[in-house]
């Protein structure tokens, strides 16, 4: 399991901090914005809006809030305008970290971004430095619970899936990006229960790295999701068991 993959998973078992809610509807309303300003307001005509409003109700983020995130993105000239920036740098150890961003103000991020890698002990890194260590896919997610992990491989790749992980918890299927909501769509119609689908990045390969960069590269990852403008963190490390313990029960 890829070092993102292990880190989603440390936050599922942590659950979500209500602490943080606001945040966490703070990006989810950015990502709708962006995808409604991009492809229109009508989720059925726009897959990437669809996607985004999925997300929102997995946060229990009201329907009036994704409303009014929708119409902030197409209110014509006066509209909420966010840019997308994918950052590129170094964790502790060499460690490759990709972080994309939804910004209303790209100096300020860029700042923030390169003042939290370097108080944690990485670095930013130019354009492209990192990026072709990684590949955009779809993912979807499916609980155990209730369903056949070997079923739902099965019919996961007769939907057109690349990939399906039935070791991990949910289960984890992978798909090309222009493929994800005809996977998606197919496996529902089966009677699969989906918790999530998204479109993501992942690691081609990934390295190990001892406990203690383990830790610092978490500790720095932590830092970066925590700030608003930050809207998903890829990293290509693994994480050892003992400290994927101590993260999960912290």
């Amino acid at each position: 399991m890829s070092g993102h993959s292990k880190w989603a998973q440390i936050k599922r078992q942590k659950g979500a901090n209500d602490a943080k809610r606001g945040a966490v509807f703070t990006k989810v309303a950015r990502e709708i914005a962006i995808a409604a300003r991009a492809g229109g307001g009508d989720p059925d005509g726009n897959f990437k809006l669809r996607l985004a409003i999925e997300k929102a109700r997995g946060v229990n983020m009201p329907m009036e809030n994704i409303k009014r995130a929708i119409d902030r993105a197409t209110g014509g000239a006066e509209a909420e305008q966010f840019e997308e920036i994918t950052y590129e740098g170094y964790g502790p150890g060499g460690v490759a970290i990709l972080v994309e961003t939804a910004t209303d103000n790209r100096n300020r991020t860029a700042a923030d971004v390169r003042a939290i890698f370097t108080k944690h002990g990485g670095q930013l890194a130019g354009g492209g430095a990192v990026a072709w260590q990684f590949e955009a896919r779809g993912q979807i997610t499916i609980p155990r619970e209730g369903q056949d992990a070997d079923e739902v491989a099965l019919l996961a790749i007769d939907a057109g899936a690349e990939d399906v992980d039935t070791d991990a918890d949910p289960l984890e299927v992978y798909t090309a990006p222009t493929d994800l909501e005809a996977v998606r769509r197919q496996l529902e119609s089966a009677g699969v229960r989906i918790e999530t689908a998204e479109l993501t990045m992942q690691a081609k390969n990934t390295i190990e790295v001892d406990a203690s960069r383990a830790r610092a590269n978490l500790r720095l990852i932590e830092h970066l999701e925590d700030h608003d403008d930050v809207q998903r963190v890829t990293a290509n490390f693994e994480i050892p068991d003992e400290v994927m313990a101590e993260a999960a029960s912290a």
